[in-house]
């Protein structure tokens, strides 16, 4: 098992003015260093590029970051969590709920439950275990303005938890841009563990990219961008053991002449990062079809589920 080092003054090599200097640029715990490239350490902190090599490699061995056996592997896996989305049938189709140490990407057409989806989990990630929660807070990054305090507030009372409790337990922030949008993902890997933060949710998260990079000229900067950006989120995912939800739009494919004429905004950067893709789609009234896209570990299949005035239920038949 990996040694438990909660300050970064305990890896060797960090001396009293360097640690200053890493927790000045924000690197506050072992794994903010751990998931760091070294450049980025040198650049951000104003050390020797070999010194922060060499803290990067000294943090790897405290931490355990080595080649591991399929049965650790496996070990590890068992410690992956589970957020409920308020519907079995949902939950099922995950596995069991939103995982941990994983994007989970939904994307689909206007209305089709996506940020129904986000606020839900925000509450539901409240929930003690026992009940499909994590006993943890919620990040809501907004992009488009869509977040409504008062979808909270039914959602809470829809589960019996205090509305008001529930929102203080909730922290959003609006992203103006890109690359605010980037910046407040960075400020993350101080603010998750110091607030038991264990949900980290972006709608939408290629929005601002699509805005601000339009037309087949900018494609390029876009997707390295966008990949920049996704592989933040699963450093974050992965060093804190929490879940990443993201959003995403849908575009028209007009080649398309069979099946679904729609696929997810970001192309192939996206579809390679989230380890869950799952397409929502719109069905009579106030039924959703959510379809697994993309999982590595999970069959493809669908279910349906419903969005009521106190959240998303299971179909009653």
């Amino acid at each position: 098992m990996p040694k438990e080092i909660k300050s970064i003054r305990d890896i060797p090599g960090v001396t009293p003015s360097i640690a200053d200097k890493l927790e000045a640029a924000g690197y506050t715990t072992p794994w903010a260093i751990v998931v760091a490239r070294a450049a980025e350490i040198a650049e951000k902190a104003a050390i020797p590029p070999k010194t922060a090599e060499k803290i990067i490699e000294n943090a790897r061995k405290l931490l355990g970051i080595r080649f591991k056996t399929a049965k650790e592997i496996k070990l590890e896996r068992l410690n992956v969590r589970k957020i409920t989305t308020g519907s079995k049938a949902l939950d099922d189709l995950l596995g069991g709920g939103i995982e941990t140490k994983t994007i989970t990407e939904f994307f689909g057409e206007f209305g089709s439950g996506k940020t129904q989806i986000c606020h839900q989990l925000s509450v539901n990630v409240q929930l003690p275990p026992e009940r499909g929660g994590l006993n943890g807070k919620a990040v809501y990054i907004d992009t488009e303005g869509t977040f409504r305090w008062e979808r909270i507030e039914a959602m809470a009372r829809g589960v019996g938890l205090d509305p008001d409790q529930v929102m203080e337990n909730i922290f959003v922030q609006r992203a103006y841009n890109s690359d605010h949008q980037m910046a407040i993902v960075e400020e993350l890997f101080n603010f998750v563990p110091e607030n038991n933060v264990k949900l980290v949710i972006i709608d939408s998260v290629t929005g601002h990219f699509r805005a601000e990079y339009p037309g087949r000229e900018h494609l390029a900067e876009r997707q390295q961008k966008l990949n920049k950006h996704l592989h933040q989120l699963v450093r974050l995912a992965e060093a804190y053991n929490i879940a990443v939800v993201v959003t995403n739009q849908v575009m028209a494919r007009p080649d398309v002449f069979y099946g679904d004429p729609t696929q997810a905004v970001g192309g192939h950067v996206l579809a390679h990062t989230p380890g869950i893709r799952v397409q929502l789609r719109k069905a009579k009234g106030n039924k959703r079809i959510a379809r697994i896209v993309d999982a590595p570990h999970l069959p493809e299949g669908e279910a349906v589920f419903v969005i009521t005035d106190e959240g998303i239920r299971d179909l009653e038949e």
